[in-house]
């Protein structure tokens, strides 16, 4: 089956056309997703006719909890939850509509990221807040780069020629936005990102976990409204804050000509990677496969070996010749505990969900 993925992100719009799995093309449209990026993925659907197009919706909440052929209830649904995911809903949402209306007649399948983490267990999913916040507002851990963490840890498990079900795997996707996934014998069981896709880890404009104390003592001094306090927190907080810049490798780089701003955002990045490796592992108690995967995680050597630093009381070890090496691979010394790279493939994930609803749909047919 022909299918056109579309993965809109903050920056740029990955598109893909998949025959099963075998990829027939991959392109990145540059920029923020807006119309020209529209016309131009309605483009590639008027050259390889694809049976559906699939795009990612990173917000579902707690209603959608696998892809589903997107009508108006899902599209209502998605727009309602755009305050949590403001950089990126809006975004998958307006390219979803665009598409469909170059395309009346081609099915749209929505997958989303939170739905992998749908069933974390209550533990790792409820905050210690007033049950009528969680009531009434659905504030739980939702989880986020879903599709991702699905199939960084079962194509992990692959290389280390073991069954999903038989590893605990901490799945590293690290890239302008990052997280973690624990991901105990196939069932997720915790992650970094919570409510919205602002917790966790630091991030390229991205705080990461902040105390709710400074949420509210920069409401109070400075006035500013939710909308103004959310732009700040999802555009001007993270590596920008801390070195001046989104760009990890800028500030790698940097670090080795011994710029102490950019030393120091390095050293805050890998402590709350670190720390929160060690959490993942905690959750599971071990650790048999760490896996990187991302922008970041994929291109970067020296984070894979700097954050593995002081993993050694896990097992956790990085040989130096692999790790510079390319492609998917392992990069430990040995198999297990392991660490590997795997590149991020959300598109063959997608595309795997969109099979499976488009499946459904057939057999509900008379």
């Amino acid at each position: 089956m022909r299918l056109l993925t579309v993965n809109a992100g903050s920056s740029s719009t990955k598109c893909s056309v998949l025959d099963d799995d075998t990829t027939v093309l991959r392109r990145q449209l540059p920029g923020p997703p807006s119309k020209a990026t529209g016309d131009d993925i309605g483009e590639l659907v008027r050259q390889h006719e694809p049976k559906a197009t699939v795009h990612r919706i990173v917000h579902g909440g707690s209603r959608w909890r696998r892809a589903v052929i997107v009508d108006a209830a899902v599209e209502a649904d998605v727009a309602a939850l755009a305050e949590l995911a403001p950089l990126h809903n809006p975004a998958g949402l307006a390219l979803l509509d665009h598409v469909r209306q170059l395309a009346p007649r081609l099915p749209a399948v929505a997958c989303f990221d939170t739905s992998f983490f749908a069933d974390l267990p209550d533990e790792a999913a409820r905050y210690a807040v007033p049950e009528d916040w969680r009531r009434h507002l659905g504030i739980r851990r939702y989880g986020f780069h879903g599709l991702s963490h699905a199939w960084a840890s079962r194509h992990a498990a692959e290389l280390v020629g073991s069954g999903l079900r038989e590893l605990r795997i901490v799945s590293a996707h690290l890239g302008s936005g990052a997280s973690l996934a624990a991901v105990d014998r196939g069932r997720p069981v915790d992650t970094t990102m919570g409510y919205t896709p602002l917790d966790g880890l630091v991030m390229a404009t991205r705080p990461g976990t902040l105390d709710p104390g400074i949420v509210t003592a920069v409401a109070r001094h400075t006035g500013w409204s939710a909308d103004e306090l959310d732009d700040r927190l999802e555009r001007r907080c993270g590596l920008l804050a801390l070195a001046g810049t989104p760009d990890l490798a800028a500030v790698i780089e940097r670090s080795h000509q011994g710029d102490p701003i950019a030393t120091s955002a390095f050293a805050v990045y890998l402590h709350r990677l670190r720390g929160a490796i060690g959490a993942m592992a905690a959750t599971m108690g071990g650790v048999d496969v760490l896996v990187f995967t991302g922008g970041a995680g994929e291109a970067s050597a020296e984070l894979r070996a700097a954050a593995c630093d002081r993993l050694g009381f896990l097992g956790l070890q990085v040989d130096p010749a692999r790790n510079d090496a390319t492609g998917d691979r392992l990069i430990s010394p040995r198999r297990q505990p392991a660490v590997a790279v795997v590149a991020a493939r959300e598109d063959l994930e997608m595309a795997r969900q969109a099979r499976t609803a488009l499946n459904r749909r057939s057999r509900r047919r008379p």
